[in-house]
Formats: C-alpha cells, structure tokens, sequence
C-alpha cells in the first residue's frame, strides 16, 4: 500500500462531521451488512467490543443497541473530534471509551470478544500487518468483523482524476485473513448511486470526507473539464451514475 497522508484524512473528515450522517446512505447500508453478518455468526453476546473507525458513530449506535449487556465499548476513530458525537449518540454511557488517533500506531485492549470495523481499513497503510497484530488483542473465540471497498470503488472518478487507493480484491483479502484467522463468510457487491450533475457527485465526495486524497485545487477549468468528461463517459438516462464496491468478512479467532 501507497503511503497515505493520515492528517489530510483527518482534516476532511472532520470537515465533514456536519454533513456526514446526510450522505452517508452507503456507508449505513453497509455498516447494516456487517451488523447482519453479526447476528448471524455469533453464538454468544460479547462483552467486550472494539470498533475501529467509527466516524460519527452510524454503526457505534447501532452496536451499542444489539449488544446492549456489553461491559466495554471500546471506540476508535483518527478523529479525536468524534468522540462528542458519539458520546452523544450513545447517552453518554460510561461504557463508552473513546480511542482517538492511528489505529496502526495506537495501543490497543486486550482480551476483546468482538473486533468489528465499517467502512475503514482501506484507508490503512500496511493492512497484512495489521489484520497479524489484531489476532493478538481476541479471545480465544473472539470475532473479527468488517467491511471495506475494493477495486471497483469510486472507479469513474479513478478513471478521470487519477485519484484512488491501492484496493485489495475479495480473494486477497479472504486470503489475508485466513493467515491469522478462521474465516467465517467473505462477500462483496456493487452498489451503484445517481446524481443530477457531476458538481452534485463531487459535493457527495467532500460531504462524507471520501475526497481526502485530493490534495490538488480544483481550479475553474479543471472543474469544467472533469463535468465534461464525467458526463460523455459515465452519463445514464440524464443522470451521472457512480459505483462503490464494498467487500465485508468475518473470522474467528483460530483454535
């Protein structure tokens, strides 16, 4: 993996706390996959539960309700703004501890019964290591669930910016996983969104903070010329369409 500037996606996702929840109708429909997968592979409720990246808390309010007897909630997010946005969602449960900054860099709790992630990892520099080093921190039985986004995520404004992550494929990461894990089910889909214009797609982008690798100006006539060609290329029935492609999995810990 490229390395990514961790401050850059700090700030643009802090830029979009506000506008976030709005937009983010994939990443909840996602987060509802990965809370679905949950119930249908755990036997036993845990009672210590890790959350990596949990943003706004989109998923965080929903974990907190299905696992209400949990004694720990352990909450990370490279935004250390987010923890009163979350606090909040969460009624200011003294369950909740907030785990603010690099997961790759930070300390993280031991003995955890669920690690579970939405929407995130890609946005990792070195995931190998770190799918190793989180098999450290389960239980003998603990879970490790997440979703993140493959090859085909974002594709036509890869295709005409240049812009875009080094995505792993399903098999990669199923292959990944299995190193440190017993994998449980490895799934992935592409969902696909319409907009009227393309100023209305990049206003999505910089609503959920996902444009955190555009570090260029967007100055008049680039702006022009990326409306242009978004519409010749990737126009569909008066509307411009943009794909994400998000891949979910679940493990155990293995035996």
């Amino acid at each position: 993996m490229k390395p990514l500037n961790k401050d850059r996606i700090r700030q643009r996702f802090f830029r979009a706390a506000a506008t976030y929840d709005s937009q983010a109708v994939i990443q909840l429909q996602v987060a509802q996959r990965v809370l679905k997968m949950l119930a249908e592979h755990l036997a036993v409720p845990p009672q210590r539960i890790l959350e990596i990246g949990c943003c706004t808390g989109l998923l965080t309010a929903r974990l907190h309700r299905m696992f209400e007897e949990a004694a720990t909630f352990y909450v990370n997010d490279l935004v250390p703004e987010f923890q009163t946005r979350v606090a909040e969602r969460l009624d200011h449960d003294p369950r909740l501890v907030f785990l603010p900054g690099d997961i790759e860099k930070l300390d993280i709790p031991r003995n955890l019964d669920l690690i579970v992630s939405s929407s995130t990892l890609h946005w990792l520099e070195d995931l190998p290591s770190f799918f190793r080093r989180l098999s450290n921190f389960l239980t003998a039985k603990g879970t490790f669930c997440f979703s993140l986004y493959g090859a085909g995520n974002l594709a036509q404004v890869r295709e005409i910016t240049g812009l875009g992550l080094d995505y792993y494929s399903r098999g990669q990461l199923q292959t990944l996983v299995a190193e440190s894990f017993d994998v449980l089910g490895c799934d992935e889909e592409e969902i696909t969104l319409q907009f009227n214009d393309p100023m209305s797609l990049l206003a999505h982008l910089r609503q959920t903070g996902v444009n955190a690798l555009d570090a260029s100006p967007w100055t008049r006539s680039r702006l022009l010329r990326f409306q242009q060609e978004y519409i010749d290329r990737f126009s569909r029935q008066g509307k411009v369409i943009l794909t994400y492609h998000p891949i979910y999995c679940i493990a155990r810990s293995k035996s």
